[in-house]
């Protein structure tokens, strides 16, 4: 498998039960959870580049993305989050664009913004942790390398 889309490291690093969860929360199965995951990740990966692109967030955004292509080790998988999830510049910066994200991702798919709120709230340490392991295979890189394609909104 080369250069998969960054959606598809986020199903993957979500694993089966907790995008049954997701699936739960939304009253679907598991393919409507996969959209919902999909759109989710799409949008937040739009927010993260808007705020990159924009002089009043670059430094913030510039900063967790250092913060992430440096991190040693590597995460493995989701259980291992409390570290960065709990405080890192990444876990800041995403909660942040988290709450617009979900609400554009309701009004797009008409779901109650509360439960896209918290599906999204679920997806927020699994992105970081999609991140990390881009940035480690990748060695580095910006932004958009660790985004690569798969960003589509």
């Amino acid at each position: 498998m080369t250069d998969s889309s960054f959606q598809d490291d986020v199903l993957t690093e979500l694993g089966d039960d907790r995008l049954q969860e997701i699936a739960g929360l939304l009253g679907t199965d598991a393919t409507g959870a996969q959209e919902l995951v999909g759109s989710s990740v799409a949008e937040l990966s739009g927010e993260l580049r808007q705020a990159a692109a924009e002089p009043a967030s670059a430094d913030e955004v510039r900063a967790a993305v250092d913060e992430v292509t440096s991190a040693e080790p590597p995460l493995q998988g989701v259980a291992t989050l409390g570290g960065l999830a709990a405080g890192g510049l990444m876990a800041g910066v995403l909660a942040k664009l988290a709450r617009p994200a979900a609400n554009a991702v309701a009004k797009r798919t008409g779901l109650p913004p509360a439960t896209v709120n918290r599906a999204v709230d679920i997806l927020v340490p699994v992105v970081i942790a999609a991140l990390t392991k881009r940035a480690a295979a990748k060695e580095g890189g910006g932004l958009g390398d660790l985004l690569g394609g798969g960003t589509k909104k």
